[in-house]
């Protein structure tokens, strides 16, 4: 089932129901969600900058295999 599909099969039994504490923790998630950041944003200048690199390096090939990076630090694992 798609994401559309799920979201009119949700608002469907919604619109169907009568138990005030259901509506109730539902709309606790709607404002819990509602007013969540994105982690990104609590992000600090440093760690973007760092992921930023992360992203370059893929992006021109300098990357490791997952077993040669176990090679290197099996060790701490």
């Amino acid at each position: 089932m798609n994401i559309q599909t799920e979201k009119l099969d949700l608002i469907e039994w919604i619109s169907k129901l009568n138990d005030a504490s259901v509506i109730d923790k539902l709309r606790e998630i709607k404002n819990d969600y509602s007013n969540s950041k994105d982690w990104w944003d609590s992000l600090k200048k440093e760690e973007i900058d760092s992921i930023n690199r992360g992203l370059k390096d893929i992006e021109e090939g300098r990357t490791h295999s997952h077993e040669t990076a176990r090679k290197i630090y099996e060790k701490y694992l």
